[in-house]
């Protein structure tokens, strides 16, 4: 009797976004006003290093749609913007301190307008959610939590990102997969 062929298990899927990725000073003002504000909200604190703004979240995503995803993306250009993250705010549905803008620079709307087009053009499927530009600072914020006055940091942007989430023991772990600027 001949062995049975065992079938080849489909490697799972790829959690999958495109954001921007903040630079060291960026980060590093981001990190310093979350640590200063975590004891007043209860909340754990978005770890330094996987600060971003999500442009679009593909989810769940097959590794074999990888490279249309990366022709997508590369076919977009952007010109260097500056992100004027000047508010902070606290979203009560799902307990989150964010930072953003009150005002969304013109090339960021530009962006992610050509980019979830592309995404859609190449039938890459996203969250088609509309565009609140964010960085999530805090989870699980205590209710009735009032961020304190927010010191506005000038993020100079140069490129954009699609990034690879995995869930480990500290919560996601973030590994940018390819840059276009």
């Amino acid at each position: 009797m001949a062995p049975r062929e065992q079938p080849v298990a489909a490697p799972p899927p790829l959690r999958l976004f495109f954001a921007l990725w903040p630079d060291a000073a960026t980060r590093a003002a981001l990190a310093s006003w979350s640590r200063t504000i975590q004891p007043l909200t209860g909340g754990r604190a978005t770890r330094a290093e996987t600060l971003h703004l999500t442009l679009a979240f593909l989810g769940a995503t097959d590794a074999a749609r990888v490279p249309v995803i990366e022709a997508a993306a590369a076919g977009i250009r952007t010109a260097p913007f500056v992100c004027a993250l000047d508010e902070v705010g606290f979203w009560r549905a799902n307990r989150i301190v964010w930072a953003g803008a009150s005002s969304i620079a013109p090339a960021l709307d530009e962006l992610v307008a050509d980019l979830r087009g592309a995404l859609a053009e190449a039938a890459v499927h996203f969250d088609p959610k509309p565009f609140v530009p964010h960085i999530t600072l805090i989870r699980k914020a205590r209710l009735g939590f009032t961020p304190p006055r927010f010191e506005p940091i000038r993020w100079s942007v140069r490129e954009f990102a699609l990034v690879r989430s995995a869930l480990g023991p500290t919560g996601s772990d973030y590994s940018v997969q390819a840059r276009w600027g």
